[in-house]
């Protein structure tokens, strides 16, 4: 830490503290994430280095950069580009939600940066508002790998945890206890996302697993899921375009996980595509330094 000098407090969480810092001589500005004591918590231990694992070999724009990593005197540090800003402050600074265009341009990004983590056969399991990072420019960037995981392969029957993803977020499958999850939970969260920057509230606000459970069936008794397109997005979007929200959300949060459609997919959906948003969007998506090597002190 001694070629760092501590700008402040950015986040605080049950495995550490996250630092907005400077390098004293690139003077280049930095988030550092100090976790607790590591080597006599398991469970922290394991949230490191996992975390340290996948991001060293998940590299992409819309994904946070690890810049540095070292140990020193039991905690693990780990070194990542400062973002200005989280897609939750975004949203308490519009408690009515975000416009249709910004929504549009965030959740395109979240999808490119889930459709790599998919294609590299890995899950987030934690994609929340807190962790979408958004530059000044508009540039998102996911962070917090902490519960990501690779998925075993159909031959090894991986049983995964059923204890991840913010409530709020979690997949239907997760709030039942299944161990043998997938890439879909992963689209759930998009879904719930997307209603949420467009109203400015959570879509399936629960306060226990059951009341999350209670909420969701409550959302979807009908099969038209009629509830998804409410007064809010009739106030606030034309109809073709409510029509393709409603249709991309229908698509991430089918109960039934086999039917969500992959982010792959739904980069392809009319809602980035029918005034061609996807096209003028690659053309000029901003290229960075995600080719930076990454260091790795042991200290």
């Amino acid at each position: 830490m001694e070629r760092y000098e501590s700008l402040g407090l950015v986040g605080e969480g049950s495995y550490g503290t996250v630092l907005k810092c400077r390098h004293r001589d690139s003077g280049r500005l930095v988030a550092i994430k100090k976790f607790v004591d590591s080597d006599d918590d398991k469970a922290v231990k394991k949230i490191a280095l996992r975390e340290i694992k996948l991001l060293r070999q998940l590299r992409h724009d819309n994904l946070v950069n690890l810049l540095e990593v070292w140990k020193r005197r039991r905690r693990w540090y780990l070194v990542f580009e400062f973002v200005e800003r989280t897609l939750l402050d975004d949203l308490e600074q519009n408690p009515s939600g975000l416009d249709l265009n910004t929504s549009r341009q965030y959740l395109y990004q979240i999808l490119r940066a889930a459709a790599f983590c998919h294609q590299q056969n890995i899950i987030h399991r934690d994609i929340k508002p807190e962790n979408i990072l958004i530059s000044q420019g508009g540039v998102v960037k996911m962070c917090d790998f902490g519960f990501a995981r690779t998925m075993a392969s159909p031959a090894e029957g991986g049983v995964y945890t059923d204890y991840v993803a913010t409530r709020w977020y979690r997949a239907p499958e997760l709030l039942v206890g299944d161990t043998k999850y997938g890439k879909p939970v992963d689209v759930w969260a998009v879904g719930c996302l997307l209603l949420e920057m467009l109203t400015g509230q959570p879509l399936f606000p629960g306060d226990s697993d059951l009341d999350q459970i209670y909420h969701i069936v409550r959302q979807t008794l009908n099969d038209g899921r009629s509830s998804i397109d409410g007064p809010c997005l009739g106030e606030i979007l034309k109809d073709c375009c409510r029509n393709a929200v409603v249709c991309l959300c229908q698509s991430c949060l089918e109960m039934d996980p086999e039917r969500r459609a992959q982010c792959s997919e739904l980069q392809e959906h009319p809602l980035f595509t029918q005034d061609s948003f996807h096209i003028r969007y690659r053309c000029s998506f901003p290229t960075n330094a995600s080719t930076r090597a990454l260091k790795v002190y042991l200290m």
